[in-house]
């Protein structure tokens, strides 16, 4: 295998383009291994373990593209690849580009009119350039992650004082006015508004009620920190305080997971003038202080179904068949097979479904536990779920909404483990994502089935998505896996496979 590198001085790019780019290189013909980053130490230290060298004198504004391949043509091509889309700028047309811009003072220049920045830099940076987005008047989605706690507080400070939002950082879901910004999906214009400090749940939320008929006015995503008690929920507060005052929006579905009960006090006891639904992942006990009008659940789709109930609109049925294939699948378990295993795109999806299976099947590791003691690695035999977008399962490779390469690794280890009733698995898609993952999933899924295990995978996404939501479901279902209709459903089918009980698909998480 060759091992090629190139480095592209003074050449900083956003994560997300270093992504795509990446993802690009990873799929070519030919291409062993790639990635497409900047010059930070640790990115080199995780290249030099790969094989790599040759990088010279470099910094964190250099870029460095780096690929392992049978040959020099593949390997070009494929750098030609990334290049293209490293290096292309677009305004969102398709015949409508513009000339690329070293700083946010030329970018405003440019496009006097816009009234958002997005900040996706290393953590270090990030702070500084939301200081200077905020001082031109802007709103901020602030993509970066390791922004210092410090460095929050005082920017979204500084945000309220200036009646404008910085969302995150780590916000990797929003949508204004029907633009998707990072990971988001496609829905059509409604009466809700949704506050979110829960990337994936945000999502899961704004695709099921569109999926029931009722559209979206703005995704606000406020950062998972938001809600501490150190930060205090300012985002979430601005979010639903703009909200309220927006006319187009009927009703306000705030979700997260459970905050510190000095924020939820501020969150939830002051009535507002529009029905508000709060879904609290896994909370565990009743609030107090709750204001009239506003309603607090446990799960992500009973946050939706309230919001539906609380406009007049009907929940669709959302069990359908599922016990039933659920029943007809589970005869041909052997009853040495007793362990779920679930493998996670999608963090919130991973904690909302452990939260719902733990009261049916016991304690789940995992590398974000509900309790310390559940931690990963994890004994044999046990309940596992991972969520396969943190950190430490990321150094080196895309996230796996973007390239499902890691998790098909993890499930080809399923194909050989006796122990295993049932591997759970959602499937994210909509803009950002990879652009055809059922297509890569459902023959690993499949190896699965065949070896004796069952597959419950749950598709995130909308019929507006450009992976269409329908074709991903069909792909999965053609090859034996079984396919709920909400995050939670998938969950509790997961643990109706562990118990050998049907009738748990029917358990109530709809409050």
């Amino acid at each position: 295998m060759l091992h090629e590198v190139t480095v592209l001085k003074d050449s900083y790019k956003d994560s997300v383009r270093l992504l795509e780019a990446t993802r690009a290189i990873q799929t070519a013909d030919g291409v062993d291994y790639g990635w497409s980053v900047m010059a930070t130490d640790a990115n080199l230290e995780t290249l030099t373990g790969e094989g790599f060298d040759g990088f010279g004198t470099v910094t964190a504004n250099d870029l460095v593209i780096a690929i392992r391949s049978d040959n020099e043509r593949t390997a070009a091509e494929a750098l030609e690849l990334a290049k293209s889309i490293l290096f292309s700028v677009t305004t969102g047309s398709d015949d409508d580009t513009t000339a690329s811009v070293d700083s946010l003072r030329e970018a405003i220049a440019a496009q006097p009119d816009a009234n958002l920045a997005i900040v996706s830099v290393p953590g270090p940076y990030a702070t500084l350039e939301t200081h200077k987005a905020l001082t031109a008047g802007l709103d901020v989605l602030l993509f970066s992650d390791n922004v210092p706690l410090a460095d929050e507080i005082e920017l979204k400070q500084r945000a309220r004082s200036l009646g404008r939002l910085v969302m995150g950082p780590g916000a990797g879901t929003a949508m204004l006015a029907g633009t998707g910004l990072a990971f988001a999906n496609r829905v059509t214009p409604g009466p809700v508004g949704i506050v979110a400090a829960a990337g994936t749940g945000a999502q899961e939320v704004m695709s099921l009620l569109d999926r029931w008929g009722i559209g979206i006015t703005h995704v606000i995503g406020v950062g998972g920190r938001d809600l501490s008690a150190e930060v205090g929920g300012l985002m979430a507060l601005s979010a639903i305080d703009a909200l309220e005052a927006h006319e187009e929006t009927k009703a306000i579905l705030f979700v997260s997971k459970p905050p510190s009960p000095e924020v939820a006090e501020r969150l939830l006891g002051t009535s507002r003038s529009k029905p508000m639904i709060a879904a609290m992942i896994g909370l565990r006990e009743e609030l107090d202080g709750v204001a009239d009008g506003i309603s607090v659940c446990n799960t992500l789709e009973a946050g939706a179904a309230l919001t539906a109930r609380a406009l007049n609109r009907e929940v669709p049925d959302l069990i359908g068949d599922c016990a039933d294939a659920v029943a007809t699948a589970m005869m041909s378990l052997d009853q040495s097979r007793r362990r779920l295993v679930g493998l996670f795109s999608g963090g919130t999806l991973c904690y909302e479904a452990m939260t719902i299976a733990v009261p049916h099947i016991g304690p789940i590791h995992s590398n974000t536990p509900l309790d310390a003691a559940w931690t990963v690695p994890a004994p044999d035999g046990v309940h596992v779920c991972l969520d396969l977008g943190e950190e430490e399962y990321t150094v080196g490779r895309p996230h796996p909404m973007i390239d499902p390469q890691a998790r098909l690794e993890w499930m080809s280890q399923q194909v050989d483990d006796p122990t295993v009733a049932v591997v759970l698995l959602d499937v994210v898609i909509g803009d950002g994502a990879h652009p055809d993952p059922a297509g890569l999933l459902a023959p690993a899924a499949r190896e699965i089935i065949e070896s004796g295990a069952a597959v419950v995978a749950y598709v995130l996404g909308t019929d507006s998505d450009p992976q269409q939501f329908e074709a991903q479901r069909t792909a999965l279902r053609e090859v034996g896996c079984i396919v709920p209709d909400t995050a939670a459903r998938a969950a509790l089918a997961a643990c109706a496979f562990v118990n050998r009980d049907p009738a748990l698909v029917h358990d109530e998480v709809s409050a």
